[in-house]
């Protein structure tokens, strides 16, 4: 009885290692078969020898680095620009005079991203309107600023 035991254990480890070799064989057609896709997507199928597709990869990379060089100094110069441009707005509504309802009058903030810009104010009464510009450098103001004015470059974000 051992003798047939052993007779079909060593049937069993046959059977075991042709059914390894076969998936061996198997996972080696495969690999074969992806690394040809590879450098087929590559654009290598005359010559699929690593060194190639090395040369292929690196081109690419560089390519690929000027790319994002450029991509930087386009950013860089958007950046330069964008910092002249109005970034930072405040607007006030009120009535200046007793006589005039409805909020007719405004102060209004431009400001870029230096705190450069100006404020617009627009004083309406029943006869007649003014309209004042006062420029503002760094945040601040040569000429005096009106309670308004002052609430307008505030809502902009500046801190006063």
């Amino acid at each position: 009885m051992l003798d047939a035991l052993d007779d079909i254990a060593g049937i069993v480890s046959m059977v075991a290692l042709v059914v390894a070799a076969l998936a061996l064989l198997l996972a080696l057609a495969a690999m074969r078969r992806s690394g040809r896709g590879a450098a087929r997507a590559a654009g290598l199928d005359d010559d699929p020898s690593m060194e190639r597709y090395v040369i292929a990869q690196a081109e690419r990379l560089e390519a690929l680095t000027a790319a994002v060089t450029g991509l930087r100094e386009q950013a860089a110069a958007a950046d330069t620009g964008l910092r002249h441009a109005v970034q930072h707005v405040g607007l006030v509504r009120f009535n200046p005079f007793e006589d005039t309802g409805g909020k007719q009058s405004f102060a209004l903030a431009l400001l870029d991203g230096g705190a450069d810009g100006i404020v617009l104010s627009s004083l309406h009464s029943r006869t007649a309107t003014r309209v004042y510009v006062k420029a503002i450098l760094a945040g601040r103001s040569e000429a005096a600023l009106s309670d308004e004015e002052v609430a307008a470059l505030r809502d902009a974000g500046l801190a006063i």
